[in-house]
């Protein structure tokens, strides 16, 4: 274990306003801020603002007594807990607790997420390198979710999403309130009609109409009244529910549009579309009806209940008997509906997979004639997700009727007793009428009530999965005090470059030097790392090991969506968006004008087929492209490169996908592309790159070889044997490898 530093010795004594600003100070020039967590008590548990900052060397932690920071080791351990509104996370080596930080639970959210990215940096230290490099990349155990039951006091942090909505809220409470009071205003209207009008005019006496219709017309304006008022509540709180459930998806969209490439490599497609669709569609059912019908019950139970005990406290007690029961079936029936629920979500989340799947890739299908393939693979997931909903339909079918049944029993008894009651004379003919009245809708909330678990439990699934997506913390994480990136020169450098994905090394010790404007060449067999290199430099990943620096900053400090729009992507199969040809050459800028786009795509060599198109720019391109071919394709992707004006070049396997003459043409655009930009080319065929400036010879995720064609020719080594296997049209891996001459490995940058 490394020594840690004493954390009673502080680095700096910043005053409590200034702790990020003194933050930066406390840096080396080349040590990289991760993360950050403001805690706001103190060790006494009194108000005091603090910071947690999280480095990828170390662990500070700043308050108005000063800085304490802790080296990260592979034994260091965090803890949280939480208790009576205070949260506490605890920090241990393997021999004692060295620090406690405290903060009340509406940090709470952001505590779980810090610690998730500081458990994220201690696990790299935990992993040691293979031996076998691979571009082949496998989910990290930590990329995976928790398969813990959902609980339903998740719906709670929907909160945060009903905040801006709080006064509409009030008021639909409020509407509710008023409408509930309303509708329970006729029962009590009837003891006057029962023993008022009613019997007194079965033993002979006139009724009284002024009587009657005061009466009559109580019941019809607490009956219009209680309309107008429901009517209100619910339009009200329809719409509110509607835009929490519209936050929601957005926040949902855009935190994931957020997160690193790594999620997306554990996810599948059609999951995260069920995620965002369905399950807010879902949220937004229970907060707009089911939300509002549990409020009404607990509304009308309880002020029923009031109005019981008003009238008679021991017919009021018989009323309430069968409540017991119900909530004993309650109890065990919820454990059984959310996980039931959460095993539905799962499984239609494999149904809409198959979806997603066929329908984009239906060309493959066809090809291959696998339509009963797909079909049959469809039937298989509908069928497995109909078997999950009958076992939980049969819980629930079991479940409802038994508890109709104890409120029909429950009415039995209270007739039964009132009847007792009348024939002693405790009450009259019109209290019981009122008393039977109330317990109708005593009852049928009491029902409704215990149906809203099987919607509660449901909804509670679905903002689990919701909460999954924004829980999750981007392994490529915004630096808290970016440095701006106005007009970079080009230049690359990387010094002991490692990546790890998982358990599988890629890179390793990469060291590589690349002068601004230059073109450099990726050469090397399949799974030797250029494609991670690459994605590495875009910064789709963070490197484990070592730095990238760009005119010699390094690109963790640059705000990840400004360092990305100073370099342009060129891919092996380019995406086109559906839309028009102008929207999709315009996607790096969209404020871009019609002569911008046409000159961009002039210098693409794509104006002339593109004008001969049914609508010119204006021609409707299919999803992913469809109706154009590879070449076609490609140009648009090429002019969609150039219109952004990139710093950086990166050509991925650009023309691999095409054929001979088409190649040719694509790379004299590509040539103009290039110029006066620093350029990455990775190409499997190698004579694409003769003219590049420097070709990197990249075996296991190591540079092994650096220089120009020709010298790297004249040095018969890697490269020599993948030229030689391709000029013979022979596979490289083939041809019997010789021993390399002592001189074959140079330093990269050489």
């Amino acid at each position: 274990m490394q020594p840690l530093q004493d954390p009673s010795s502080t680095v700096g004594a910043p005053g409590a306003l200034h702790l990020t600003n003194a933050l930066p100070s406390l840096l080396a020039s080349d040590e990289n801020v991760l993360a950050t967590l403001e805690v706001d008590l103190d060790a006494r548990q009194r108000f005091a603002p603090g910071l947690l900052v999280l480095t990828d060397r170390r662990l500070l932690a700043g308050s108005t007594d000063g800085w304490a920071d802790w080296t990260l080791t592979a034994d260091l351990a965090l803890r949280h807990t939480d208790h009576a509104g205070v949260g506490t996370i605890e920090m241990h080596d393997a021999h004692r607790r060295l620090a406690q930080w405290r903060f009340t639970l509406a940090a709470n959210v952001q505590a779980l997420q810090w610690m998730a990215q500081v458990e994220r940096q201690l696990d790299r230290l935990h992993r040691s390198p293979p031996d076998d490099a691979d571009d082949a990349f496998e989910p990290d155990d930590f990329s995976r979710e928790a398969t813990e039951v959902p609980s339903t006091w998740v719906l709670l942090r929907l909160g945060r999403f009903a905040k801006p909505y709080r006064k509409q809220l009030i008021a639909g409470f409020s509407l509710t309130l008023a409408s509930t009071a309303a509708t329970l205003v006729p029962p009590y209207l009837t003891i006057p009609l029962m023993d008022d009008v009613l019997i007194p005019f079965q033993n002979g006496q006139r009724i009284d109409t002024w009587l009657v219709i005061s009466l009559l017309a109580g019941l019809l304006g607490s009956a219009l009244l209680a309309w107008g008022l429901g009517w209100a509540r619910t339009w009200l709180l329809a719409l509110v529910s509607e835009r929490i459930a519209a936050d929601l998806r957005t926040a949902a969209f855009e935190h994931l549009l957020r997160l690193s490439l790594d999620y997306f490599g554990a996810k599948r497609t059609g999951d995260l579309i069920a995620r965002i669709g369905s399950e807010t569609d879902r949220i937004s059912v229970f907060l707009s009806l089911h939300a509002l019908d549990f409020a009404t019950d607990v509304l009308m139970i309880g002020m029923t209940s009031a109005i019981l005990f008003s009238i008679n406290p021991w017919l009021a007690l018989v009323t309430l008997l069968p409540l017991p029961f119900i909530a004993w079936m309650i109890h065990l029936v919820r454990d059984r509906l959310r996980t039931g629920f959460e095993k539905i979500d799962r499984v239609w989340g494999d149904v809409t997979n198959v979806l997603a799947d066929t329908i984009p890739g239906i060309r493959v299908v066809k090809a291959f004639a696998q339509e009963r393939r797909e079909a049959d693979r469809f039937k298989a997931a509908n069928r497995l997700n109909l078997a999950v909903n009958d076992r939980l339909n049969k819980t629930w079918s079991l479940f409802s009727p038994t508890v109709s049944l104890l409120t029909d029993v429950g009415l039995l008894v209270v007739w039964a007793f009132g009847i007792w009651l009348v024939s002693r004379g405790s009450i009259t003919v019109g209290v019981l009428t009122a008393f039977i009245a109330y317990i109708g809708r005593f009852y049928t909330r009491l029902d409704s009530m215990s149906r809203i678990v099987s919607v509660t439990q449901k909804a509670a699934a679905g903002a689990k999965r919701i909460f999954d997506i924004l829980d999750h913390v981007s392994n490529v994480p915004e630096p808290e005090h970016p440095v701006a990136l106005q007009q970079p020169r080009g230049g690359i450098r990387m010094r002991g470059l490692g990546f790890r994905y998982g358990s599988r090394s890629i890179i390793r010790g990469l060291d590589l030097d690349i002068r601004p404007g230059e073109m450099i060449g990726l050469v090397g067999h399949s799974g030797s790392g250029k494609s991670t290199l690459v994605n590495l430099i875009c910064r789709f990943y963070d490197v484990t090991d070592g730095a990238i620096e760009v005119d010699g900053t390094d690109i963790r400090r640059f705000s990840v969506a400004d360092y990305r729009r100073h370099i342009g992507l060129v891919l092996q199969e380019p995406f086109l968006f559906f839309g028009t040809v102008a929207e999709n050459i315009a996607y790096g800028r969209p404020d871009a004008t019609r002569a911008e786009i046409i000159a961009a795509a002039r210098a693409a060599h794509a104006h002339e087929f593109i004008l001969r198109l049914p609508h010119g720019y204006d021609s409707l391109v299919g999803e992913r492209g469809q109706g154009l071919s590879g070449g076609e394709r490609q140009r648009i992707s090429i002019a969609r490169a150039l219109l952004i004006d990139p710093r950086i070049l990166i050509l991925d396997e650009a023309t691999s996908a095409v054929d001979t003459e088409t190649e040719g043409e694509i790379q004299k655009e590509l040539d103009n592309l290039v110029q006066g930009r620093t350029t990455i080319a990775i190409a499997h065929r190698l004579s694409t790159l003769r003219k590049a400036d420097r070709l990197v010879v990249m075996d296991r995720g190591r540079v092994v070889e650096v220089g120009p064609h020709d010298e790297l020719i004249a040095r018969q080594g890697h490269y020599w044997r993948l030229y030689e296997a391709q000029a013979r049209r022979v596979d490289a891996d083939d041809v019997t490898p010789e021993r390399e001459p002592t001189h074959a490995a140079h330093p990269a940058g050489a």
